[in-house]
């Protein structure tokens, strides 16, 4: 694709502004997705379900609504105001984040869930589109990286928050509120965080839509089944590159839903110390990798290396690999230490992935391919992620305390598959950044 002068884009103050009120949505859409988190023992106790059916509300009731509103929605992208795409996921997921406030069973519990997963699902495709548009390709992956901050440090608030409330629902019994009545904290902490987002969506209006560079004149959208055939055309990059990186969010997913509880069960912290302390980590260390992992993938462009993105993937994959037996390690204090590289080097991808999808696909494909590869590292990671611990701790062990060996089978798993996939990708990649050359030339 051939690259435009930076005189063309806007002025870098505003678009690094479009990115801060993009990575500000995105840390709310993680703090709505993630509280759950460290609020395991309170609702199961309440809402009387088992660690599957609470891997289900953390997971997989939400990942299925979030990747298949995604696709429609991330073609919706490629064709009407992204701005307002995104301002109307908002107000929606944060809408059923507070109604998970009023849930009183599992069914209810679950259904507000999957209305969180159809709101959420407006967001990334639109977002990357935004910024790819804001920004030239040599400085793509790190502008990225830096909305995929959110992911962190919205995954590190919830839980902090989760555990705020914990040791607050230590020290108070249940509210009595208008309209709603007697609320139990945990119930409370989700009109907390999801009222405010109703809001705060009218603040994507001051991002101004910009021109969608690379887009051939006089057309203004790209039927589905086109797209489908230029991704068969590059099936070999796109099942390297997203389910690599899938199951490294599988990984991610199954390690941030389980570690709170493991370091209950495991180590005897409570829920709220687990809840600091992991949050923190996050918050930090995840915030750094992601930005890291999008600084690497920039220089390595800026020497020459076309499959930069893929790279970082499989570097960071392998040199997370000796970090995996955090769960093993017998002191909870140690195995806090090693979390905290290995969330950093976990974290890294997250910005990469994205922008590899946006450097080798043709500009009006971009929201629906986007929509696609969410969709896979969304069902595959989020989806499975948390299921695969909650089974293999229940059903694989037969033991709640055995969540330990559950974390370490599935993530260190996730992470050598992965390895192999992104590894077996680097050179197909190339060809696809060959093939939209070619594309773009015989159609522009």
């Amino acid at each position: 694709m051939p690259e435009q002068s930076e005189d063309s884009y806007p002025s870098p103050g505003y678009a690094w502004y479009v990115v801060g009120v993009l990575t500000f949505v995105y840390v709310f859409s993680f703090i709505d997705r993630q509280i759950l988190n460290l609020l395991v023992e309170p609702i199961r106790r309440d809402l009387k379900i088992s660690d599957t059916q609470m891997s289900l509300l953390m997971g997989f009731s939400f990942a299925v609504f979030y990747t298949f509103f995604g696709i429609p929605l991330g073609r919706l992208a490629d064709l009407r105001s992204r701005r307002s795409v995104i301002a109307g996921g908002f107000a929606l997921w944060s809408l059923f984040t507070a109604g998970c406030g009023v849930a009183h069973n599992f069914i209810q519990m679950l259904i507000m869930r999957m209305g969180v997963g159809v709101g959420e699902a407006a967001l990334s495709p639109a977002a990357y589109s935004l910024i790819t548009d804001y920004f030239p390709r040599k400085k793509l992956a790190t502008a990225i990286s830096v909305y995929s901050m959110g992911i962190y440090i919205g995954s590190g608030v919830a839980l902090i928050l989760g555990a705020a409330v914990t040791r607050f629902a230590g020290e108070q019994g249940a509210w009595v509120l208008p309209i709603v009545g007697t609320t139990h904290p945990w119930q409370l902490i989700f009109f907390i965080v999801g009222l405010p987002g109703i809001l705060l969506a009218m603040l994507l209006y001051t991002v101004r839509e910009p021109a969608r560079r690379g887009r051939t004149a006089g057309v203004a959208q790209t039927p589905f089944g086109e797209v489908a055939r230029y991704i068969w055309e590059n099936r070999t990059t796109f099942i390297c590159h997203n389910v690599g990186f899938a199951l490294i969010s599988m990984s991610n997913y199954g390690a941030t839903s389980w570690v709170p509880t493991f370091f209950v069960r495991n180590h005897g912290w409570t829920a709220a110390d687990a809840g600091y302390v992991y949050g923190a980590i996050v918050a930090i260390f995840g915030t750094l990798g992601i930005v890291a992992g999008g600084r690497l993938a920039d220089a390595l462009t800026q020497r020459g290396y076309r499959d930069s993105a893929m790279r970082v993937g499989l570097f960071v994959t392998l040199a997370w690999l000796p970090l995996s037996i955090y769960s093993l390690v017998p002191s909870g204090r140690w195995a806090a230490i090693l979390l905290a590289p290995a969330v950093f080097l976990t974290s890294a991808p997250f910005g990469v992935a994205p922008a590899a999808i946006q450097q080798m696909m043709p500009a009006s494909m971009r929201g629906q391919a986007s929509a696609i590869y969410l969709f896979i590292v969304n069902l595959i990671g989020l989806g499975m992620g948390p299921t695969a611990v909650a089974m293999t701790t229940e059903y694989g062990f037969g033991d709640r305390n055995a969540v330990r060996y559950s974390i370490f089978i599935v993530t260190f798993l996730g992470h050598v598959v992965a390895a192999i996939l992104l590894w077996s990708g680097l050179k197909p990649f190339c060809r696809s950044l060959d093939r939209l050359t070619a594309w773009t030339a015989k159609t522009g």
